[in-house]
């Protein structure tokens, strides 16, 4: 008996290891699956030397394009379904129209440059093709497909007005030279959106051409091109901005590459369902060139000093900033936008793109944004923004008369114009998806929890700070 005196005490420990080890593994979160992004990154095809293939002499961007498509039968037609060659978008259901409507830079109104029709020449020097000169382009000649604008990797193609070779350009130089595009090709249309360096995104401009890791981790360490992440088929390329799409297709996310939950953390892994990465991710904006967050337009026109980032005669008084502060709010990745005619209320804020989302809505995120402020033309009888005409023979930068740009503009946007204008306040979201920052420099949880966050949890939705009033689910609860 002396052998089985202690017998009970092991029964006791094979029991309780009967019922708590299936509890500890109920309970335990399961290990989150590996994060290897690089896994999906696209390996790019070997790069052919075209030195010996594009011989010569070519006077015109059109001779260019002709000799490409001696091996590239296809590819100027791809680029004519796409956006980058037609400004506009496949019809979408916009907020207050019974019927889809196609969108895009082609007919929209912004709160920067404001819109480019009577302004072609000018606003198409950043179009994939030759001669857009005004509303009679054709768009169905495909041989005006600019190849060089995105393949150029000579360091000396450029454009000018109506899309068209810059004068002095080496076309035989930049066609021998055709590769993949890189930063510098997609950087020379979209770093300098608006007029200048910097001045849309707040997450592009020119310090990305060559950035170091603390301005951008997948550019600076890894050495990414854009097309590493906006993918491309048949010269389609993924992608998506609310300044001119109010749909998601074809946009680009981190999850591409990242997993749901890719933190090793899983109390950080609880905010991937309501926080966007790029919230975390990219603390601030403009770390480097400094971007436009105000335009007065009614400034303008006034011989006073000038200066690039507060004062110009021809575009009126700006506010630029650098290292600026996101503003946060739900985001569902779709948005409303202002369309051409529709009506104001010129004592409120108009807000071009108002982007969709809420607590309430399990598809929307916490999401940063670059918010920018305009005064801009309105018809003060039709409560309507209006398109001035500000390039070209009389437009507004160089007879500095509105009321004659403001006829001219909107006769080619085809809006009515009484006479008589104003300037209205307006607004417009820029999301931020660029610069995203090395892990170490990433916020931290006192940088939104407790006393100075920089979240103001009561305009999200929360009645306060959720480490102490609950999480989503609890508001969501609340709202049913």
């Amino acid at each position: 008996m002396r052998d089985f005196k202690y017998i009970w005490v092991i029964g006791l420990v094979v029991t309780a290891a009967i019922i708590i080890v299936p509890i500890v593994l109920f309970i335990s979160p399961p290990a989150a699956k590996a994060d290897d992004p690089l896994a999906h990154v696209p390996v790019p095809a070997p790069h052919t030397d075209h030195s010996a293939l594009l011989q010569g002499p070519f006077t015109t961007g059109p001779e260019v394009t002709a000799a490409c498509l001696k091996c590239h039968p296809d590819a100027a037609k791809q680029v004519s379904m796409t956006s980058h060659w037609t400004w506009l978008s496949q019809p979408v259901k916009v907020d207050g129209y019974d019927e889809p409507v196609a969108i895009g830079k082609a007919n929209l109104l912004n709160n920067f440059c404001i819109g480019i029709q009577s302004n072609e020449a000018g606003c198409t020097r950043c179009h994939a093709g030759y001669g857009w000169k005004d509303a009679s382009f054709d768009f169905t000649k495909t041989e005006n497909v600019d190849c060089l604008i995105c393949h150029d990797q000579s360091g000396g193609y450029a454009k000018a007005k109506a899309g068209l070779p810059a004068e002095g350009v080496d076309l035989v130089a930049s066609a021998q030279s055709v590769g993949r595009p890189t930063r510098v090709n997609c950087g020379y249309c979209h770093f300098n959106g608006g007029g200048g360096n910097g001045v849309k995104h707040g997450d592009l401009d020119e310090s990305l051409y060559y950035p170091p890791e603390t301005v951008d981790f997948h550019m600076g360490k890894l050495n990414f091109q854009c097309v590493d992440c906006h993918k491309t088929a048949d010269h389609n390329i993924a992608g998506r901005s609310i300044s001119v799409s109010v749909d998601n297709a074809n946009s680009v996310a981190c999850t591409d590459c990242h997993n749901e939950q890719p933190h090793t953390d899983q109390r950080v892994n609880l905010h991937t369902k309501s926080v966007a990465c790029q919230t975390c991710h990219i603390p601030a904006g403009a770390l480097r060139d400094p971007t436009k967050i105000s335009w007065d337009w009614s400034q303008a026109g006034q011989d006073i000093p000038e200066n690039e980032h507060e004062y110009l005669k021809i575009k009126g008084r700006f506010v630029y900033e650098t290292n600026i502060i996101p503003d946060y709010g739900w985001f569902d990745g779709t948005a409303a936008r202002y369309l051409i005619g529709d009506p104001i209320d010129p004592a409120s804020v108009t807000v071009m793109n108002q982007p969709h989302g809420a607590i309430t809505d399990p598809n929307s995120k916490i999401w940063p944004f670059k918010i920018h402020h305009a005064k801009q033309p309105y018809d003060t009888v039709h409560n309507i923004l209006l398109q001035p005409q500000t390039a070209g023979e009389g437009g507004y930068w160089t007879t500095f008369d509105w009321l004659s740009a403001l006829q001219n503009g909107s006769k080619a946007a085809g809006t009515p114009f009484s006479g008589e204008y104003g300037f209205a306040d307006t607004s417009m979201y820029w999301p931020l998806s660029h610069m995203v920052v090395p892990s170490q420099y990433a916020l931290q949880c006192s940088d939104c929890h407790g006393e100075g966050s920089r979240l103001d949890w009561q305009a999200l939705g929360y009645p306060g700070d959720p480490m102490i009033w609950g999480g989503r689910s609890s508001q969501q609860s609340a709202s049913k």
